[in-house]
């Protein structure tokens, strides 16, 4: 069941918010790296001049997108599920290995959030860069952690909305994601 079917109550539309906030921040950033590379390329062609750096501007920019888009994801239910062995299970059951799953998602985003964290201090401690560009490595660390966290709050809380709905006997109002 994805949230994006149900409608949320307070703390559900302020998560969806934040989500889709996260992921218009990645999509921008996607364009813009779009265009660096557009222009990187285009001053190859014409001018025999690329932007120097322009694949690490890139791949620093992906990884802050990637972890910009898993919050809306997750909050739209949209992440591979793989159902090949859940296909004859019951509702009930569908619906406990869903919220079971967002729980493991939001261990290992909590997890990895934690360790891009750690790495982002430890990358400014030693002052470490990108090699062509000198960008302090530290930066594009940081703003992963947002996404990553935001996740992994979001997973849980559509576990625990999943688990709720799962107890309930019929569909009603006090789901908190309606």
């Amino acid at each position: 069941m994805s949230a994006a079917v149900l409608r949320p109550g307070l703390t559900g539309r302020v998560l969806r918010r934040l989500c889709q906030a996260s992921a218009v921040i990645g999509g921008l950033l996607l364009i813009a790296i779009a265009f660096v590379t557009l222009a990187s390329v285009a001053g190859r062609v014409f001018w025999s001049s690329p932007i120097l750096g322009d694949v690490e501007l890139v791949q620093l920019a992906c990884a802050i997108g990637l972890a910009c888009f898993l919050p809306y994801t997750q909050w739209q239910g949209t992440n591979i599920m793989v159902d090949f062995f859940t296909a004859r299970a019951s509702a009930p059951n569908k619906r406990r290995l869903d919220a079971l799953g967002s729980l493991l998602l939001a261990a290992m985003t909590g997890l990895i959030g934690w360790r891009t964290a750690a790495g982002a201090m430890a990358a400014h401690e030693y002052g470490e860069t990108s090699m062509l560009m000198s960008i302090p490595i530290w930066i594009p660390y940081a703003l992963m952690v947002p996404g990553l966290l935001l996740t992994a709050v979001v997973s849980l809380y559509i576990a625990w909305c999943t688990l709720r709905f799962s107890t309930m006997t019929q569909p009603s109002r006090g789901d908190p994601r309606e």
